[in-house]
């Protein structure tokens, strides 16, 4: 599966443009990771695409739905299925891969990171500060449908502090610019 067949694929079973949209900061803060890691772009993209595509039209199912779906209709590749699966704990699948992990750690914070942008007037990710967002990561109240602990969890199984992972996640989102937040797919590199 390719990033175009994934995208229409998130299209046509997501309806609401706020879970596009989070399914489109996922897949960037997916793609920032691969580069740093010399990781390959376009599977952690489509996992980010893909990893939620299920959940309006089969919440109670999700994520394994959604894996048992592309596993019967699409090429997608075992490691992806895997990551979709263990990015939700409700599963037990365990998270051995670096891709599988990213998801986790990105899945929920991206989720601050909207948030973030939602409250400014602009309501402009790019002018979201890092120190505004680990201000808001640590008010439990705001964006209380963000698991502090998944954030914290997911950090911990990437190796990195929190606070850089805060700074990596907004910034991989910054980077995606005006056109794909309103869901255009992002340039490949």
């Amino acid at each position: 599966m390719n990033r175009a067949e994934a995208y229409a694929l998130m299209l046509e079973h997501t309806p609401s443009e706020s879970l596009r949209r989070h399914m489109l900061n996922v897949e960037a803060a997916m793609r920032w990771h691969a580069r740093q890691w010399g990781e390959d772009e376009e599977l952690y993209a489509v996992t980010g695409l893909l990893h939620d595509f299920d959940y309006e039209r089969h919440p109670a199912e999700h994520p394994t739905w959604g894996a048992q779906f592309l596993r019967e209709h699409t090429d997608t590749p075992p490691e992806v299925l895997d990551a979709i699966l263990g990015h939700a704990t409700s599963t037990g699948v365990p998270r051995e891969t670096r891709l599988a992990k990213t998801l986790f750690a990105v899945d929920e914070l991206t989720g601050l990171v909207q948030a973030a942008a939602l409250i400014r007037p602009d309501r402009d990710v790019r002018a979201v500060e890092p120190g505004s967002l680990k201000k808001r990561f640590r008010n439990r109240a705001f964006a209380a449908g963000v698991s502090r602990e998944e954030v914290e969890q997911g950090a911990r199984e990437l190796g990195v502090d929190l606070d850089t992972h805060l700074a990596n996640v907004l910034r991989a989102v910054q980077e995606l610019g005006p056109d794909a937040r309103r869901e255009a797919p992002p340039p490949t590199r």
